[in-house]
């Protein structure tokens, strides 16, 4: 029966981080560079908008459950599978909750609580909001690779 729960939570933490990284490369690719081309003013206020729904809908969910679930993993890993398996299932466990997980609070959250406090329409938010989408932007596509990455070892984990 263990066997079969490892197997099982390989699999939903490969495509929960898998979700994830999506998540977070569309953001990078799309929706950060949209925010950037409009006047300060709109892109503060839709960020700021985004930032309040994200956590109140089925990403933060998935988000924070893969994490649970990686570090589920991490034990499973090192207590039913010390020789197969036990080095990229840890890799992915370690890639998503630092990488993912870790970036997200210690970088990108920050950063987020920065632009709440702005006042999208104060012309001195411009300088403010500019530094806000490069910033964020570099850590998002960390925690994005990160979170592929972490999506790659799970899924080549032996689920037999």
């Amino acid at each position: 029966m263990s066997e079969g729960i490892f197997a099982a939570s390989a699999v939903v933490a490969a495509v929960g981080s898998g979700v994830v990284a999506g998540v977070f490369f569309a953001f990078s690719t799309s929706v950060m560079r949209t925010l950037a081309g409009l006047p300060a003013a709109q892109g503060i206020a839709a960020m700021q908008r985004i930032n309040v729904v994200i956590v109140k809908g089925w990403f933060l969910a998935v988000f924070l459950g893969t994490a649970a679930l990686s570090a589920v993993l991490a034990v499973l890993a090192l207590v039913l599978r010390p020789e197969n398996g036990l080095v990229v299932t840890v890799l992915g466990a370690a890639l998503y909750l630092a990488g993912g997980f870790g970036v997200t609070v210690a970088a990108n959250v920050p950063r987020n609580d920065r632009l709440a406090a702005l006042d999208a329409e104060d012309p001195g938010s411009e300088a403010p909001w500019r530094e806000f989408v490069a910033e964020w932007t570099v850590w998002n596509h960390v925690r994005g690779a990160a979170c592929a990455a972490a999506c790659a070892c799970f899924a080549a984990a032996p689920l037999g």
